[in-house]
């Protein structure tokens, strides 16, 4: 039996899965989501982490805490692989992502980016949200307690990696955006999501638990704690790297939900 198939077939686990494919959560949500005791929703949180389908991230608001993660690319190759088993006819039958073209004749869909300081994750969201939908995503985004810049490292790794020039702009505070609707709201700082306001509720609320990559590096593993030299230059660029590219395979993935919300709209 595939390996996805034995994971996903049983029926709390199905249910984890379809709740972490909504967002990232902590198991007193799933406990909620799955109507399941803690220890069984921890007992099978860790087979789905064993089989790589789930990865865990300490929380940065509650470091007692974790968030969980659907890992939605390993569980397309896994859906292509069982398909593969069945037939090989089936092989490539998942296809990548993407905005269906019926979303061109629809108001486009408003969706609000929020991490803390409106620096680094929640502008690469916004660029890529815009990017990756041809402006059939209308993205803002905005801080808690927004810095003063955007962080370099935002600014490089959209016009590196993506060809996106975020340079002119500024981070803004959330109050600039009250009374505003938003279709989806998506707070990508654990800390954000627990300061973010509650809005209307056609509003839906989404949590993408990304660790910042403009956090200080650790004492203990640099090489020099008092200022930023080759290696920590170099780790800097990486952990911007990861978080953009963890937050453009999220942004594909929404893409295609946002769509479907804008059809069902009236």
């Amino acid at each position: 039996m595939p390996e996805f198939v034995r994971l996903a077939a049983h029926p709390v686990r199905w249910r984890l899965l379809t709740a972490l494919a909504t967002g990232d959560l902590r198991v007193r949500e799933l406990m909620a989501r799955a109507d399941a005791p803690q220890n069984l929703v921890s007992y099978h949180l860790r087979l789905l982490r064993e089989g790589g389908l789930v990865t865990a991230t300490r929380s940065s608001f509650d470091g007692r805490d974790s968030y969980y993660r659907l890992d939605l690319d390993r569980c397309a190759h896994a859906l292509a692989e069982t398909g593969t088993a069945l037939h090989p006819a089936l092989r490539g039958l998942v296809a990548p992502p993407t905005l269906p073209d019926a979303q061109h004749h629809r108001p486009p869909c408003e969706v609000l980016v929020v991490c803390t300081g409106n620096s680094a994750r929640s502008p690469i969201a916004e660029a890529l949200l815009r990017h990756h939908s041809a402006g059939r995503v209308n993205a803002i985004s905005a801080g808690t307690r927004p810095k003063p810049a955007l962080h370099p490292g935002a600014v490089r790794v959209l016009r590196e990696k993506y060809g996106i020039d975020i340079a002119d702009q500024r981070p803004r505070h959330l109050d600039a955006l009250h009374g505003r609707r938003f279709d989806y709201v998506i707070t990508l700082c654990d800390k954000a999501r627990e300061a973010c306001p509650e809005f209307d509720g056609r509003t839906r609320r989404i949590h993408w638990s990304i660790p910042d990559p403009a956090a200080p590096p650790d004492p203990a593993t640099s090489s020099d704690p008092t200022g930023p030299d080759d290696r920590g230059r170099e780790a800097e660029e990486a952990a911007f790297a990861r978080a953009a590219a963890d937050i453009d395979t999220r942004v594909r993935y929404l893409l295609p939900v946002l769509a479907l919300a804008s059809e069902a709209r009236p």
